[in-house]
Formats: structure tokens, sequence, C-alpha cells
């Protein structure tokens, strides 16, 4: 007797409630069967592919994993001999790998410059400031090529994410005279840049610098050569936005001897360390 109601109560409700459950997922499966096979226009397609990419990149990204199609970003450097600016200009790749394009503008200075000014007048005025002994500022425009690869992603959207960079191309010198005002035998004042005529007065006789807005009209240029390696710290929260720190080395070597010092040896290979904060957008 108890069998038969036991029978009774499958035949009731378990095996309708299991047919109910199979027919929703068979017509479900149906469905979506149905819709992955019915032909659709082109403009349907490339809507599916996109819903199709979207999903793949929220759950790569989920994952802690950088994803876009281009980045580009500004920065600010801070160089052991110097400081510049840089922009950059990204192309993804793959997962790990990003190809970029780079362009910067440093001043370098020489570990010997330091600023001065003179008493004049029985020592109540002083000259304006001038460094002594400089003979050339020296600008850089770097123009490079390189490559980001991803080490570790996020995890999570307060994570970091770090990246091996390495670049490298032209780098072209900018030579601009450093000129200073000086006494003349007249009681004058003249401007003057450093000549091999005029060592002596422009190391001895000096009064005062001239600042910024002299010496571009003889500019003069050494071209050459630059490479650099870094890591990079991308600590931005939203994967749109790139915010990162980048700490590196760099190495440059010009064709030929870059004059900065009058006293000082001069160089064609250059060596320093940087750190550069960037910011910038990905889509």
């Amino acid at each position: 007797m108890i069998r038969i109601h036991h029978n009774r109560f499958i035949v009731r409700y378990i095996i309708p409630v299991l047919s109910f459950v199979l027919i929703a997922l068979g017509q479900r499966a149906y469905s979506q069967n149905a819709q992955d096979t019915v032909p659709r226009t082109p403009g349907q397609e490339k809507r599916y592919e996109r819903k199709q990419r979207i999903a793949e990149l929220q759950r790569r990204e989920e994952e802690g994993m950088l994803i876009y199609n281009k980045q580009w970003d500004l920065g600010v450097k801070l160089n052991s001999d110097g400081y510049g600016i840089s922009w950059e200009m990204g192309w993804m790749k793959s997962l790990r790998w990003t190809n970029l394009l780079q362009v910067e503008i440093n001043e370098k200075k020489d570990p010997k410059e330091y600023k001065t000014s003179i008493a004049i007048n029985g020592g109540y005025d002083e000259g304006s400031s001038f460094i002594w002994g400089k003979q050339n500022y020296f600008y850089q425009v770097k123009f490079g090529y390189g490559q980001q690869y991803m080490i570790g992603g996020k995890g999570n959207k307060n994570g970091v994410a770090v990246s091996a960079i390495y670049a490298g191309g032209l780098s072209v010198g900018v030579l601009r005279p450093y000129i200073v005002q000086v006494n003349n035998n007249l009681g004058q004042t003249d401007n003057i840049k450093y000549t091999p005529q005029d060592s002596a007065e422009f190391l001895g006789a000096v009064i005062g610098g001239t600042g910024l807005g002299t010496g571009w009209n003889e500019l003069s240029f050494k071209p050459g050569l630059h490479a650099k390696a870094a890591l990079r710290f991308d600590y931005g929260r939203y994967n749109e936005l790139l915010s990162a720190i980048e700490v590196g080395i760099n190495a440059e070597e010009y064709f030929s001897k870059v004059p900065i010092m009058v006293l000082s040896p001069n160089h064609s290979f250059f060596f320093n360390s940087y750190i550069t904060i960037m910011f910038g957008k990905r889509k």
C-alpha cells in the first residue's frame, strides 16, 4: 500500500516538474541555437560581434588585464641630469604586447652647473644671476619607437599593473649659446657668448646673465641615437584612464662631442636615470 502511494506521488508531482524543467531548457537551447544559425544582416552581424567582444573584454578586465585598442599619455620627467616632458601613443597588439611611438623634449644639465651673482656699484646692487662657465644650453628632441610588455595585471580595480618598456630611436641635440653681460674697457655693458678669443672676459668680467630671450638665432644641432629601458607602474582605478609612474635608465650617443661647460670635459655619450609621472587615456 505504501509503495502504491509512493508511485502515485512520483507520477503526480515529480515527473511533471522534471518534464517542465527539461522542456524549458530545451526551448532555451533551441532558441539560442536558432539565434546563432538564423542568417543576419551585415548590421546585425556587426552588433552581434560587438556584443561578443564587449563581453569578452569585460571578462578579461575582471581578471585584471588592461584591455584597449589605443592609448596616449603626457608625462613630466625628472632626469638625474635635467628635466623634460614626453608624449606617447600606443597600439595594443595582444594581451601582453603594445607598440609605442614616443616624443620627448628635455634639457640636460652639467653636474658642475651652479648659479651665482656679482655685486656691482660698490656692493649695493647685484647683477642678475648666471651660471659661471656655462657655454651652451643643451636641449634634446627625441623620437623613439618601442614596445610595452605587461608583466602582471592589476588583479582588481585598486591594483597596480606592472609593465616592462624598451624603446630607442633618433635624438636631435640642440645647442643654444649661453650669453652673459660683461663690462668692457669703456665702462659699458656688452652681451657676449664664449669664444676662445673672449675666454678671459667670459670667465672673469661677468656681471650678470641675459635670461632665456637670447641666443635663439644661433642654434646648432647635434644628431645622435638613444635607447632606454624602464618599468611602468599603472595605478589608475579605471582601465580607460592611464595613470602611471615610469622608472628607468636612458643612454644617448651623439655623433660629436657636446660642449656644455667651458672648463669641463666634453662628451658624446650620456647616461642617466629618470622618473616620469604620466597621465592619459585608453580606448
